[in-house]
């Protein structure tokens, strides 16, 4: 059976040999669940990607020092309502004090637990309340924490995201785990950490057996086609963080970078990251719609993501799908200014397979039937350039009133 089996309701605590749980540590003037804890039973193997922003919050400076290193992740802990981003070394000894004390309640060595933070830039974490939530999460780990733990890592999110898949993998169940927070400062550029190299979280955790250079190879894949192609306000966070652990309880022969059944366990990786990308646009700040951005006929691959991104971060076009105001003239203004090159007299546009523009100009469709493709919660834009082979697809949304306010106001 190669089926892959979606569970809703799954989270990182439901591949074997892993704990976790969420609680309320006191970070929020909400009283919300605010700290978070997972933990591997046993030995791992660990991927990773962490923001490209050069003000790398000092929880993200850990983590890459200790993946870079090579060590088996055995703990992750973390924190919502302050970004532990912008505070100097004072920051960084707070992150390794975290990650000591976790360290010694579950009987782990500090080199062994990675940390995040996420929420406030530039406050100085309080760490006498950060200790005693510690304390409390190490003593209520759960079998079946994984969605408690969800819950505590979310700032401006309206809902908890998480899911888990499973797939049989040379006659053994392999189940993979999924959680992710996010839902404005949200334009992830990361970048993967192996040696020697409100924001986006996400952690995976899986019971396959399989090697570090396997799971960097099939991380980095999942991370272009989920995480790497999603952009809500064009912002790209100080803390992004995506963390794949592996503990090999699933007692599936081992997997390598040779073996046939990799790209089974890729397609479930790829899948659950997938729909929590997805799940985070579609709750990004203030969202109303969603938005598949396929642009194709590009010189290159990169070109097309480049004017796609380009469309994605634009504030009129954004605005315009708010206002379902189909003024696609700032769609192709967008591609225009990109920077890369096409032949204007070839570009065609479609609203959900309606034709928008015809070798440049105004296709003729009605504005009355354009309007109402755009008032659906999701919908699909596709922009040919006619220039060449290249392509790219982008999840992305548009940009409202609710976003301003929630941005204007915000103080977790």
């Amino acid at each position: 059976m190669n089926t892959i089996e979606l569970n809703k309701n799954g989270s990182v605590t439901s591949p074997k040999g892993f704990k976790a749980t969420g609680i309320t540590a006191g970070l929020k003037k909400s009283g919300k669940p605010d700290l978070a804890l997972i933990k591997s039973e046993f030995p791992t193997v660990t991927a990773g990607a962490f923001t490209s922003n050069l003000f790398a919050a000092a929880p993200v400076v850990w983590d890459r020092k200790l993946l870079a290193a090579g060590h088996s992740i055995r703990a992750v802990v973390i924190n919502s309502g302050i970004a532990n981003a912008c505070t100097g070394k004072q920051g960084y000894k707070d992150t390794q004090d975290m990650a000591t004390q976790v360290a010694t309640l579950l009987n782990l060595k500090p080199e062994e637990v990675f940390v995040s933070s996420t929420g406030r830039i530039g406050v100085p974490m309080p760490m006498d309340i950060i200790r005693k939530g510690i304390a409390k999460a190490a003593a209520s780990l759960r079998d079946d924490g994984g969605i408690l733990a969800s819950e505590a890592i979310i700032t401006t999110d309206t809902y908890p995201k998480h899911i888990s898949a499973s797939v049989i993998i040379d006659g053994k169940r392999v189940t993979i785990g999924g959680m992710t927070k996010g839902a404005g400062m949200i334009a992830p550029q990361m970048k993967m950490c192996r040696p020697p190299q409100a924001t986006m979280l996400s952690y995976i955790t899986t019971d396959a057996a399989i090697t570090r250079e396997a799971l960097n190879a099939c991380l980095s894949e999942s991370l272009e086609k989920s995480y790497n192609r999603i952009i809500i306000d064009g912002d790209t966070s100080t803390n992004d963080t995506l963390v794949c652990i592996a503990n090999g309880q699933a007692g599936n022969p081992q997997l390598t970078e040779k073996s046939a059944s990799l790209k089974l366990f890729s397609e479930a990786l790829n899948k659950v990251s997938g729909l929590l990308a997805k799940e985070m646009v579609l709750d990004g700040e203030g969202v109303s719609s969603f938005i598949e951005l396929n642009i194709c006929g590009a010189h290159s691959d990169s070109d097309a993501r480049k004017c796609a991104e380009a469309i994605a971060r634009s504030p009129l076009c954004k605005t315009a799908w708010f206002g379902c105001d189909p003024n696609w003239g700032r769609i192709l203004d967008a591609a225009g200014y990109s920077g890369i090159l096409f032949d204007p007299e070839k570009v065609q546009l479609d609203y959900e397979n309606v034709p928008v523009v015809r070798n440049g100009v105004d296709a003729g469709t009605p504005e009355k039937k354009l309007a109402e493709i755009l008032h659906q919660r999701e919908m699909s834009i596709s922009l040919d350039l006619g220039s060449g082979t290249g392509k790219f697809t982008l999840w992305t949304c548009d940009l409202t009133y609710q976003y301003v306010k929630i941005n204007a106001e915000y103080h977790t």
